[in-house]
């Protein structure tokens, strides 16, 4: 089983409802924004860093966020784009 799928089957299992993987080209900008539920990010590919509450954070293939139910945040995708797995507890909170 290759990894995406297993992060898949991972995320699916510790209960999130929407699981999926998502990717964007270099450069992409999240503004600040905010999630009502837990979300969890794996990166499978590339690398994005996060501005969490102040606090930047530089993800890389193989790691995994999650992100802090209701804290502010915003991202910006690494010079070579990024594909990550995305696991929502609530279906459309990202």
């Amino acid at each position: 089983m290759e990894l995406s799928e297993r992060y898949i089957k991972k995320f699916e299992t510790e209960g999130f409802t929407a699981v999926y993987e998502h990717q964007d080209p270099a450069g992409t900008t999240y503004p600040e924004h905010a999630h009502a539920g837990a979300v969890s990010l794996f990166v499978t590919d590339g690398s994005v860093t996060f501005d969490c509450s102040g606090e930047k954070k530089v993800l890389k293939a193989g790691e995994r966020f999650d992100v802090p139910v209701g804290a502010a945040h915003s991202a910006v995708v690494g010079p070579a784009g990024w594909i990550v797995i995305v696991g929502e507890e609530i279906d459309g909170d990202s």
